[in-house]
């Protein structure tokens, strides 16, 4: 039975908003009509919910959970199915207790698709914004097994430590990005306009000017003169990158250079890794079969480079060959992925082992990230200071000049 958000009044004329099931809109009316109260607006609740589609909801509309919100409402989910609590009532509780008015109308949107008889995964994969192929892969493969709670628990905890990893990784970025925003900007104030007050102060003077001070105000010129143009420059290679990043072949280059580089590259490889073999000992632990779940794990990785290397390994086992050895064959992998995947084959335990790999391979990317961190903050700080004392000097120089000259 299809659900409906309605917007209706009362008996003392106060507006009430909610959430029911009806066959139809019409017979949505009616029962609020029957519950004395005067419609006003009855829509279905699928476009309330994220269902809708076109360019202004694919790119304007927000989503309605965000990493982290996703992350806590499976949590909750998981904790109700795991108790024994049918889906549709948990479902229910949620909806009961959502935070905004488009997760409550999304919530109800799966439990009046429930309701229907459809299976929840099949639910989830209407709201493609919302649910991706992975978390809806996992959900069916725990209604087919029978044992959906433990896999929310697995999936809550799956989405959890990838909050916790991307949440390092931008805490670890965030100060050097706004210590080299702050650098910029003082430095373009003292360029573009203390620098030029020396100039004018000094214009009369016959005097010859420092090197350093000549050199600055050169820089200072051009700037001025040429500051619009170069922020227009800048503009349109920004869009060209994004352009060119577009193209599938450039992106495979660029990607596959990126991880070349000295230390980014081993950080992106170690994230990249990191979130392969977990999604990969998710899925497996799930139930999902083997081929399909390398698949899905494959179209989490960001790195184009790493996903060719991902589907080429795929390629590998459809041929037969174990799952380590084709990770090993791919050099851009870590080898503790191809180790730990050859340890769960010989042993049986592929999705612990997996884990485990995944587990490691987080810590050290956090731990790189930290490194990369605190060599950048006082090396940024060390190069702000040197730029701004070079200012400093190309103003006073001339004073001090001046002064010897009075003397």
């Amino acid at each position: 039975m299809p659900a409906y958000s309605f917007e209706a009044l009362d008996a003392q004329g106060q507006t009430r908003k909610g959430v029911m099931e009806a066959d139809t809109a019409r017979a949505a009316r009616s029962l609020l009509r029957a519950q004395s109260l005067v419609p006003l607006a009855v829509e279905p609740l699928a476009a309330a919910a994220g269902g809708r589609t076109g360019f202004g909801a694919g790119l304007l509309a927000p989503r309605v959970f965000n990493g982290t919100q996703l992350a806590v409402w499976t949590r909750q989910l998981a904790g109700l199915v795991g108790s024994g609590l049918p889906l549709e009532r948990a479902l229910t509780a949620l909806a009961d207790e959502a935070e905004t008015e488009t997760q409550r109308n999304l919530v109800a949107a799966l439990r009046a698709e429930v309701n229907a008889g459809a299976a929840f995964a099949r639910a989830l994969a209407l709201h493609p914004r919302e649910f991706s192929d992975i978390y809806v892969a996992v959900i069916g493969a725990g209604e087919h097994s029978g044992n959906l709670g433990l896999v929310l628990e697995r999936l809550a905890d799956d989405l959890e430590a990838q909050q916790a990893l991307r949440s390092k990784l931008i805490g670890a970025a965030l100060y050097p990005a706004i210590v080299t925003c702050v650098a910029i900007a003082i430095v373009m104030f003292l360029v573009g306009y203390v620098v030029p007050q020396v100039a004018n102060v000094f214009a009369g003077s016959k005097q010859a000017l420092p090197l350093l001070t000549v050199a600055m105000l050169a820089i200072s010129g051009f700037v001025r003169q040429y500051g619009i143009y170069l922020l227009i420059a800048i503009l349109l290679i920004a869009i060209g990158a994004r352009i060119a990043l577009a193209s599938e072949p450039f992106r495979l280059k660029f990607d596959a250079a990126w991880l070349q580089l000295p230390m980014i590259g081993r950080l992106a490889r170690g994230y990249n890794a990191a979130r392969f073999a977990g999604t990969l000992a998710m899925l497996a632990a799930a139930g999902v079969p083997i081929l399909k779940a390398l698949q899905a794990a494959a179209e989490t990785l960001h790195n184009r480079a790493m996903r060719a290397d991902a589907l080429d390994a795929l390629v590998l086992v459809r041929e037969g060959a174990p799952l380590a050895s084709a990770l090993a064959q791919k050099k851009r992998f870590p080898g503790l992925v191809g180790m730990f995947a050859r340890l769960g084959e010989q042993t049986g335990r592929l999705p612990a082992m997996l884990e485990r790999a995944a587990a490691q391979l987080g810590a050290e990317v956090q731990r790189r990230a930290m490194h990369l961190a605190t060599v950048l903050e006082p090396a940024l700080i060390v190069v702000m200071g040197l730029v701004v004392m070079l200012i400093v000097l190309a103003v006073m120089l001339p004073i001090i000049q001046l002064n010897q000259l009075v003397k």
